[in-house]
C-alpha cells in the first residue's frame, strides 16, 4: 500500500476510534418527558432559604425558614412583556412564575410554552428571592422574611414600561420597599431600599437567591452540556454539576453542602439549563458573596448573592439593586447585556466580538453558554454561523456556508497536501524500484525511501493533516450545535425542521412517503433504518475514496470498503445539522483534491475505481501532458 492510503486509513482509523468511543460511553440522550425548564419536588417542603446574618462575627443567627405561603393562598402581581408572561407572589415578592412566549416545549402546533421558573406548590418549584439578613440590633421579625406577604404600593402589571412597587413595614418603624422593573427580553432589575424611621441606627445586608426544589427531571444527561450552578467571581468561571453540589464542604457560617467565594468588584451567580438559565447579577464594581449550597433536609438547590451590611443612621434610607436574568440562552442577548450598549456604526454582534464595544458591564457573561474547553474554537465558529444565518435567513444553508468558509481557510494547506499526494502519485515507479532493490531490509528501506522523499521534497505525512484538522472542527461545531438555542428547532427544508436533533427521515417510511413516523431517534431501530443524511454521509464518503485505487492488500482494501458505510450508521443519530456540515465538508473536499490531482499531472480514474478495475494511471501515461519531475532533470 502506498503513503497516501497509509495516511487515509490512519486519519479514518483516528477518526472512526474517537466517534467510537465517544458514541460508546456518551450516547445521545434520550428525549425527556417532563416540560422543559423547571425542577423536581413534592408540594410542601420548606424552600430553605434561610441567609446567615449581616454580622460576620454571627454565625447562627438566620432568616425564617417557614414555609411560603403557597400561590393560591395570596394576591399575584401579572408579568407580561414581549418576551417573558408570568407573575410574581406578593408572598415574599418571589419572581416564581415565567414562561416564554417566542419557545415552545416541542415543535408540535399548539405545543406549551416553555416554563422557566415555577411557584411553591406547583410540581417543581423554581424561583427568585430577594430580602434582608438582619444585623447588630434587629432581630428577624424586623425583616421581610420569605413567607412575608407584601402590599402593591404602585404598578399594576409588570412590564418595560410599568414598573411596580411593593412595600412592607416592619413591627420595629422599619420601611421595606421593592421596585421591580423588567425589559422586554429576560432582564428584571430589583431595587431594594429601607427606611429607617427609628430613632436608631440598624445594620442589615441585602441579598438575592435563587431556590430549585430537586434535582431537574429533564436534564439532557449529557457531558458536552453543563447543567448545574454556574457563577463568575473576579474573572473565574465554575461550573457545579447538580450531582456534585451535595458533596460540596460545610461551611462554618452557611451550614451543610456550601461552597462560599467572595466577589471584590464583578461577578454573578445562579443556575444554567440546557437552553434557559436564571442568573442573579449583583452591582458590578462592588463587592458581594457568592454560595452555591445544597440543604438536604429539604432537597433543595440554592445560589445566593449577599452584599455587604449596610448601617442606616435614623431618618435616612438605603438601597440595593440586584439584576436577576431569567430566560434563553440567546447569544445576541446575553452579549447586548455584557457590553451594555451598541456602537454607532456596527451591529451588537461585529461591535462586541471585534473589541469596539468598551468595558463590558456585566463580566464575561457571555460565558454563561457553555463553550467548553475549546471555546477558541467554539466561540468563533458560532459567530460566523450566526452571521451567515443572519445575512442567509437559513440556519442550514449557513452551515454549509460555514463549511465552505472553513474549507477556504484551510485551502493553503490541503492544496499542500494534495499537490504532495499527486507527487507521491509520480514516484510510485521509483518507490516500487525501491523496494525491489531493498528486498527484506526495512533499514535500508527507510533510508532509501527518505532519501527520495527529501531528494524530490515531498512529505509523506502531509496527506493525513488536514484530515486530522477536521477532527477538532467537527468536535467544535458538534457543541455549537448541541449547546446554542440558536440551533434548537432551527428549520433546513422539508422535513428537516429542527437542525439540533437527528434526521427525522427514514428508510422504514420511505423517507416520509408513508403516512407514518420514523423510528424513536433514541431506538435501536433508528440506528439500523437510517434517514437521508446519514446516506448521502456514506455515499459522499465512499465517492472521496475512489479518487484512487483501492490498496492492493484486500485487509487494508477491505477496511477502506467498509468505512464509508460503518461511518454512516455511527453517525445517523448524530444531529442533523452536523451530518449536513460532514457531507458538505466531503464534497468540497472531493472537488478540491480532484481538480488539484488533475493540476499536477494526477487524472484519477474515478468510474475505474468504482468497478474495481484499478485503471487510475499517472498523467505520465499521456504522452501529451507527462509530468516533468525534478529527479529527471
Amino acid at each position: 500500500m502506498d503513503d497516501q492510503n497509509k495516511n487515509l486509513l490512519l486519519a479514518m482509523v483516528l477518526s472512526s476510534l474517537v466517534l467510537i468511543i465517544w458514541f460508546v460511553l456518551f450516547p445521545p440522550p434520550e428525549e425527556p418527558a417532563a416540560v422543559e425548564g423547571s425542577s423536581t419536588v413534592a408540594s410542601g417542603v420548606d424552600p430553605a432559604t434561610a441567609v446567615p446574618a449581616a454580622d460576620a462575627d454571627v454565625t447562627t443567627a438566620t432568616a425564617p425558614t417557614t414555609q411560603p405561603a403557597a400561590a393560591e393562598n395570596v394576591a399575584r402581581v401579572e408579568i407580561d412583556t414581549p418576551s417573558l408572561l408570568g407573575s410574581l407572589s406578593l408572598a415574599g415578592g418571589r419572581i416564581d412564575t415565567i414562561s416564554l412566549k417566542n419557545y415552545r416545549t416541542t415543535q408540535q402546533r399548539g405545543a406549551d410554552e416553555v416554563e422557566v421558573l415555577a411557584p411553591i406548590g406547583s410540581a417543581q418549584p423554581y424561583y427568585s428571592v430577594f430580602g434582608w439578613a438582619p444585623g447588630g440590633t434587629l432581630d428577624v421579625s424586623d425583616v421581610p422574611s420569605p413567607d412575608t406577604v407584601w402590599s402593591v404600593e404602585s404598578g399594576e402589571t409588570l412590564g418595560p414600561d410599568t414598573p411596580v412597587v411593593i412595600r412592607w413595614d416592619s413591627p420595629s418603624g422599619l420601611v421595606f420597599r421593592r421596585t421591580i422593573e423588567v425589559d422586554d427580553k429576560f432582564m428584571f432589575t430589583v431595587t431594594q431600599s429601607v427606611e429607617n424611621a427609628t430613632s436608631e441606627p440598624v445594620r442589615l445586608a441585602p441579598y438575592g437567591l435563587v431556590a430549585r426544589h430537586g434535582e431537574p427531571q429533564n436534564l439532557a444527561g449529557f457531558f458536552i452540556i453543563h447543567e448545574g450552578a454556574i457563577r463568575r467571581t473576579d474573572g473565574e468561571l465554575e461550573e457545579i454539576d447538580y450531582a456534585d453540589i451535595p458533596d460540596l464542604r460545610d461551611d462554618a457560617v452557611w451550614g451543610a453542602s456550601a461552597d462560599v467565594k467572595e466577589a471584590s468588584e464583578n461577578g454573578w451567580i445562579g443556575f444554567t439549563d440546557h437552553y434557559w438559565m436564571t442568573i442573579l447579577v449583583p452591582e458590578q464594581g462592588s463587592a458581594f458573596t457568592s454560595v452555591v449550597q445544597y440543604v438536604p433536609g429539604a432537597d433543595v438547590y440554592r445560589t445566593t448573592a449577599r452584599m455587604p451590611a449596610i448601617d442606616v443612621a435614623p431618618g435616612q434610607t438605603a438601597s440595593s439593586t440586584t439584576k436577576v436574568f431569567t430566560g434563553a440562552k440567546e447569544w445576541e442577548t446575553i452579549r447586548n447585556y455584557e457590553a451594555g450598549r451598541d456602537i454607532e456604526g456596527f451591529g451588537p454582534s461585529v461591535s462586541y466580538f471585534f473589541g469596539f464595544a468598551g468595558a463590558p458591564v456585566i463580566d464575561g457573561f457571555i460565558d454563561a453558554i457553555d463553550w467548553g474547553w475549546f471555546y477558541f474554537l467554539t466561540k468563533p465558529i458560532f459567530f460566523a454561523l450566526h452571521e451567515l444565518n443572519a445575512l442567509i435567513g437559513n440556519m442550514g444553508i449557513a452551515i454549509i456556508a460555514l463549511t465552505l468558509l472553513i474549507k477556504a481557510l484551510l485551502f493553503p494547506l490541503a492544496r499542500k497536501s494534495y499537490i504532495s499526494m499527486a507527487k507521491m502519485k509520480e514516484l510510485q515507479p521509483e518507490m516500487e524500484k525501491i523496494k525491489e532493490r531493498a528486498g527484506d531490509d526495512r533499514q535500508k528501506l527507510q533510508v532509501e525511501m527518505m532519501n527520495l522523499y527529501k531528494k524530490e521534497k515531498v512529505n509523506p505525512a502531509s496527506g493525513c493533516l488536514p484530515i486530522l484538522l477536521q477532527i477538532p472542527i467537527f468536535f467544535s461545531l458538534y457543541k455549537v450545535i448541541f449547546v446554542t438555542i440558536e440551533l434548537r428547532h432551527a428549520p433546513f427544508f422539508g422535513p428537516f425542521q429542527d437542525l439540533s436533533a437527528p434526521d427525522p427521515t427514514s428508510i422504514m417510511n420511505l423517507f416520509g412517503l408513508l403516512p407514518f413516523d420514523a423510528p424513536e431517534p433514541t431506538s435501536l431501530l433508528a440506528l439500523i433504518f437510517i434517514g437521508i443524511l446519514p446516506i448521502l454521509l456514506g455515499i459522499s464518503m465512499w465517492l472521496q475514496q475512489k479518487l484512487n485505487p483501492a490498496p492492493t492488500d484486500p485487509t487494508q482494501a477491505m477496511i477502506f470498503a467498509w468505512m464509508p458505510w460503518v461511518f454512516m450508521f455511527m453517525l445517523g443519530g448524530f444531529a442533523s445539522g452536523l451530518v449536513i456540515y460532514w457531507i458538505a465538508n466531503n464534497t468540497i473536499t472531493f472537488v478540491q483534491q480532484y481538480t488539484i490531482m488533475r493540476s499536477h499531472g494526477y487524472h484519477p480514474d474515478i468510474w475505474g475505481n468504482i468497478r474495481g478495475a484499478n485503471k487510475a494511471q499517472p498523467a505520465a501515461a499521456n504522452k501529451d501532458d507527462k509530468p516533468k519531475s525534478k529527479s529527471k532533470k
